[in-house]
């Protein structure tokens, strides 16, 4: 099974930056589709940004040109780039590991690491 552990969250002010990481462990990195959602207490939770294993990349509408998602296959990483935040983006952030071809069910996740933005 895939272990995914993140990290990068924190405290900053809006219109600041953050990178998030997803370190993924225990299968083959290069062939998942990687991703970052997140949610706040009582919403849903929604995709932020995934890519697949041939570069593919997909944003939410909120996230277009602030977020940059991108991946180090050498290093079994994710990363999470987030320019330009806003409160509205203060969440926790989860890391997503898919393997195309496989059932949603089955997809890993992160513990989580929190954001905040806020002055």
């Amino acid at each position: 099974q895939v272990q995914l552990v993140e990290s990068g969250g924190g405290l900053v002010q809006p219109g600041g930056s953050l990178r998030l990481s997803c370190v993924a462990s225990g299968s083959i990195f290069s062939i998942k589709t990687m991703g970052w959602y997140r949610q706040d207490p009582g919403k849903e939770r929604e995709m932020v940004a995934t890519i697949t294993p041939s570069g593919r990349r997909s944003y939410a509408d909120s996230v277009k040109g602030r977020f940059t998602i991108s991946r180090d296959n050498a290093k079994n990483t994710v990363y999470l780039q987030m320019d330009s935040l806003k409160p509205e983006d203060t969440a926790v952030y989860y890391c997503n590991s898919h393997e195309p071809g496989t059932n949603w069910s089955d997809d890993y996740w992160g513990q989580g690491t929190q954001v905040t933005v806020s002055s």
